[in-house]
């Protein structure tokens, strides 16, 4: 039901002078990750797969927190399996028996058995895990060893993988991946699990963006290479050929070091893929893009058994793109430079381009490679493409609400590419997942090379203004309005009542859970410590510290921001103004790295190196273990 007229007279109002200065209204780039408050229960399919034998589809559902159990052959719905919280990816056992769903909310994985599912279809939702298993902090990405007793879970808080024991639920070790692991293949022989990151590394502020593939030997469970890839921020799946001869992952390239002036002048994100293994030669990155039209934030991808084609989502642009792999490998050999950069390069190598539902994510090759099945996120569908004709032959309900409400409304837009200059980006692309993209950006209406700035994190926002690191903007319709259609879209974008339902989207996100919490509420004797330490008023001295330089004054509130600036000595060269927005505390933990212009690496280094003369709070009289006291308290926040 639309709303009434005082609410968009309150839009109006918040607008203001700067709806009158030039264009009407946009969207700032952000993400999705846990559920809205929504009456509705959505689905949300986002992952896939295939039962051995390719009679099943398993399909995990975020936001209803199910796991679906398809007929393949028909598509009727067999049973809908309730599971952990917030749920993302699934895999299955070589032998069919046990399937095994990452719940990235509550650190688990649901573990069923196979044999529980009834033939009759529709079934209402039925409790199926047969037992839980713990894992590392948010799992994603989950494969199962070809002997089916080993399980690997990719971890995107704490940028790790799980190994784990099948047979007895326990967790063997933890292997470090990138920053932010999240997705996982095997080989076909079971020797290898590769690992893709979501976040760039952790390294010297304003340099080029670096990431890895971790790859892990399974035989020794360990780490056996990390494949570099420069330039690359923002990685998901990951796909190998049957013969082992070939991978691919989909990526994102941000042009974050210049000037976002560049938007309709060249572009912000390249969105491509990158390919490797013995029959590409090496390594090569693969633009997806066109000359005068982008397909923004590829997400899954997949080979056919023959390695005739590929297939990528580009779950920002509604669509598949259909690579020719002899023609991509041809065209790669004859060029004797990268051609990452190549806008024309596409041209050479993709067939066609498919249209289906709206924000298609995780993908599905059938068994005989004949059949490509797309979970359309925003829709709570599937569209079946036929990898033949290249296609999309049909499209089956998976039976979410048919109602479209304003939060719906608003996470659609959140997702959709369409807005900006040329189809370039959408808010995911800078928040991904509803997080942050791990990023510093130069945004041009403060000067070139003016006011870097770092991309916070956007859970549970209310309460929080005013916006930008400067406080510029004192509403979230100003940011995701006049604003964002200026420096970011470059184009006409949002009517009034599409900025609402953005806003009301935006403020419904909730925060994930805190890791470093214990269970009971109660704070571990160093969290205690560094709480005392948070609060304090005099130093270790007696001597008393100002009111304005105590932790607890800037940072106060429910979610510690007095929602004020203050000059804490972290001004740079390149700022405009010393003066910065306090920001909100709340998970801070993971928001690595810190400060307005990402230049402190760790928590540790914002006091320890950023910190000389003791302006952003008391800390230069506590020693390193009171220092590391006062970290694990803010972990806690």
């Amino acid at each position: 039901m639309r709303r009434g007229p005082e609410l968009g007279i309150r839009i109006a109002l918040a607008l203001g002078a700067a709806v009158a200065m030039m264009l009407l209204c946009a969207t700032l780039p952000h993400a999705q990750a846990g559920a809205p408050a929504d009456d509705h229960q959505y689905l949300s399919p986002s992952e896939m797969t295939f039962s051995p034998d390719g009679r099943l589809l398993y399909v995990v559902c975020e936001r209803s927190d199910q796991l679906l159990v398809l007929n393949a052959k028909d598509g009727s719905i067999l049973q809908r399996i309730r599971v952990g919280h917030i749920p993302r990816t699934v895999a299955v056992s070589p032998d069919g028996r046990q399937v095994f769903v990452t719940n990235s909310w509550d650190d688990t994985v649901s573990v069923i058995d196979a044999a529980t599912v009834d033939a009759s279809p529709n079934r209402s939702t039925t409790p199926g895990a047969t037992r839980t298993i713990m894992t590392g902090a948010e799992p994603y990405g989950v494969v199962v060893d070809r002997a089916g007793k080993t399980l690997y879970v990719a971890n995107r808080v704490s940028n790790d993988v799980s190994v784990i024991d099948i047979a007895t639920g326990v967790e063997r070790k933890r292997l470090m991946a990138g920053h932010g692991a999240s997705y996982l293949a095997i080989s076909a022989d079971g020797s290898r699990v590769y690992c893709t990151h979501v976040y760039p590394r952790i390294g010297a502020q304003r340099t080029v963006p670096q990431s890895e593939i971790t790859v892990i030997d399974t035989a020794r469970e360990g780490v056996v290479e990390r494949i570099p890839l420069e330039g690359v921020a923002g990685m998901f799946h990951v796909a190998l050929s049957s013969d082992g001869r070939m991978g691919v992952v989909a990526q994102m390239r941000p042009k974050n070091l210049v000037p976002l002036a560049h938007v309709e002048h060249g572009w912000a994100f390249g969105h491509s893929l990158t390919v490797f293994g013995a029959d590409a030669g090496g390594m090569i990155e693969v633009p997806l893009d066109e000359l005068e039209h982008y397909y923004s934030l590829q997400y899954g991808v997949a080979i056919t058994p023959d390695k005739s084609r590929i297939f990528v989502t580009a779950s920002g642009s509604d669509v598949v793109t259909v690579i020719d792999t002899k023609r991509l490998l041809a065209f790669a050999r004859g060029r004797r430079k990268p051609f990452v950069n190549d806008l024309s390069a596409s041209a050479n190598y993709v067939l066609a381009r498919i249209a289906v539902g709206k924000n298609p994510r995780g993908v599905a090759m059938s068994p005989d490679g004949k059949r490509l099945y797309v979970a359309n996120r925003m829709d709570d569908s599937l569209s079946v493409i036929d990898t033949v004709s290249n296609k999309s032959v049909r499209t089956i309900d998976l039976g979410g609400p048919k109602n479209i409400t304003e939060m719906r409304r608003g996470e659609q837009l959140f997702t959709t590419s369409r807005y900006a200059f040329q189809g370039q980006f959408s808010c995911a692309n800078c928040h991904i997942d509803s997080t942050f993209d791990g990023l510093t950006w130069d945004l041009e209406p403060d000067g070139f090379g003016k006011d870097i700035v770092d991309n916070r994190l956007i859970e549970d926002l209310s309460g929080t203004e005013p916006f930008k690191w400067n406080g510029g903007n004192p509403s979230m319709a100003q940011e995701c309005g006049p604003r964002t259609e200026m420096y970011f879209y470059r184009s006409q974008s949002y009517a009034p009542d599409d900025l609402t339902d953005l806003v009301d989207y935006i403020y419904s996100l909730p925060t994930r859970p805190n890791r470093f919490r214990l269970p009971d509420g109660q704070l571990t004797p160093a969290q205690e410590r560094g709480k005392a330490i948070f609060y304090r008023k005099l130093s270790k001295f007696g001597k008393a510290i100002p009111e304005t330089n105590q932790c607890a004054y800037c940072h106060s509130g429910p979610k510690h921001t007095s929602q004020k600036s203050f000059d804490v000595g972290t001004g740079k060269w390149t700022d405009r103004s010393p003066i910065f927005d306090t920001p909100q505390l709340v998970n801070i933990a993971m928001t690595a790295p810190y400060l307005h212009d990402e230049s402190a690496r760790s928590l540790e280094e914002i006091w320890t190196v950023f910190n000389p003369r003791d302006q952003h709070g008391a800390t230069n009289d506590l020693t390193k273990d009171e220092l590391n006291d006062l970290i694990e308290y803010l972990k806690t926040l």
